[in-house]
C-alpha cells in the first residue's frame, strides 16, 4: 500500500515546486528585459558624454573656441584684382632729329642719317629710365659700339614733365658743353626715342654712332 501524504505536506511541495519554476527563468528572457529598458539620463549627461565607456576609453575631445569661431565674409569687391598700371608709351623719330640736324646745319656741319639699331637702343634706353624713374647711361655707348657705325659713339638723356616738349629739350643740350659736344661731334648716324611715362613724365634718349 503507497503512503499517503497529507493535504499540508501536498500543499508544501507545490510551493516548492512554483518556487523553483520562477528561479529558472530562462536567461534570454532577463538580457532581453534589460536591452530594452530605457534609462533616463540627466540633461548634463547628454550634452556631455551619454554613452557608456569603458575605463580605458577616453571621450571624444570637444570643440575649442577656436573651431566654433566664425570666419567672417570678406565682400567681393576686396578679392578683384587691382587694374595693372598704363603702360608706357615709346615714340621713335619726333622732332629732336630734325632739332639736332638744323644745330649741326648752323654749324656747318653734315646732317646725321637716321640709323635704325641706334633708334632701338635709344628706345630701351628710355623705356628702363622710365621704368626707374630716374635717368642714367647704363652702357649706352657700348649699345651703340654694338651697331658697328664706325669707332665713336655718344648718348644724350634727359627728361622733362609734362610730356614731350622737343624744342625745350634741345635748348637744355645746346646749353650744356658736354650734350652739345655729342651734337655738334664727329658721328654720320643717330637714333632718338621718348619714352612717356604713366605719370606724365617723358624720358628721352639720343644715340649718336
Amino acid at each position: 500500500m503507497r503512503p499517503l501524504l497529507s493535504r499540508g505536506a501536498l500543499v508544501g511541495v507545490m510551493l516548492l515546486t512554483v518556487v523553483a519554476i520562477g528561479q529558472a527563468a530562462p536567461p534570454q528572457q532577463a538580457l532581453l528585459a534589460q536591452s530594452a529598458s530605457i534609462r533616463h539620463l540627466p540633461i548634463a549627461d547628454l550634452r556631455s558624454d551619454p554613452i557608456p565607456r569603458r575605463p580605458d576609453e577616453r571621450p571624444p575631445p570637444t570643440p575649442s573656441a577656436e573651431a566654433r569661431t566664425i570666419v567672417p565674409r570678406v565682400p567681393m569687391a576686396t578679392l578683384r584684382p587691382k587694374p595693372p598700371p598704363a603702360p608706357s608709351k615709346a615714340v621713335v623719330g619726333t622732332g629732336q632729329w630734325g632739332l639736332i640736324n638744323q644745330d649741326r646745319q648752323a654749324a656747318g656741319l653734315a646732317p646725321l642719317q637716321w640709323n635704325t639699331c641706334l633708334a632701338n637702343v635709344a628706345t630701351g634706353q628710355a623705356a628702363r629710365m622710365a621704368a626707374q624713374g630716374y635717368i642714367s647711361h647704363a652702357n649706352g655707348r657700348s649699345l651703340d659700339l654694338g651697331c658697328q657705325l664706325g669707332p665713336r659713339s655718344g648718348e644724350n638723356i634727359g627728361f622733362q614733365g609734362g610730356g614731350i616738349k622737343d624744342a625745350a629739350m634741345n635748348a637744355w643740350f645746346m646749353g650744356d658743353p658736354p650734350h652739345r659736344a655729342n651734337i655738334l661731334g664727329p658721328y654720320h648716324y643717330v637714333g632718338v626715342a621718348w619714352v612717356l611715362a604713366p605719370n606724365g613724365t617723358a624720358y628721352l634718349a639720343v644715340e649718336f654712332g
